[in-house]
């Protein structure tokens, strides 16, 4: 397991969940919730959150349907990634599968209390979590970084 701090990003159409963990890659925690429709303004907050945390490496959740196929909101997610990656170089920016974050997060912040209304706030910081724990066992366990990683195009 390559020591170092990661971030992982949840890129929702209104809102975009942000996660860190420890330097050791133990713990996953909440960061914050980016306002989404602006595009560019999301960039620049999340790209001041790179330079803030000084990540090892930025993991963003790839949506895939059930049978791992992509449609419109991978191909969304992609563009949003290789410009994420572009803005941040030369933190290399991953891609991994998130099936199922969204629905694991709501359910882990029902089981907690969390009400709907109050959850929409929290949830895809919830889901980033999600996202970020699972990358870090699949690094555990293969050894590999997780995902695929985005080329910067310049």
């Amino acid at each position: 397991m390559r020591r170092g701090r990661r971030i992982a990003i949840d890129v929702g159409d209104a809102r975009i969940g942000v996660a860190s963990c420890d330097p050791d890659g133990i713990l996953a925690t909440p960061v914050e919730t980016v306002p989404g429709r602006d595009i560019p303004a999301a960039h620049k907050r999340l790209a001041a959150l790179v330079e803030e945390y000084e990540p090892l490496e930025v993991v963003v959740g790839l949506p895939r349907s059930l049978s791992g196929r992509e449609g419109p909101a991978a191909a969304k997610v992609r563009t949003f990634a290789r410009e994420l990656a572009r803005r941040v170089a030369p933190v290399p920016v991953r891609l991994v599968d998130e099936r199922m974050t969204t629905v694991t997060a709501s359910q882990g912040l029902r089981a907690s209390g969390v009400t709907s209304k109050k959850g929409r706030s929290v949830v895809d910081q919830a889901a980033a979590v999600v996202i970020l724990q699972s990358a870090l066992e699949t690094e555990r366990v293969s050894g590999r970084a997780p995902g695929e990683a985005v080329e910067v195009v310049i």
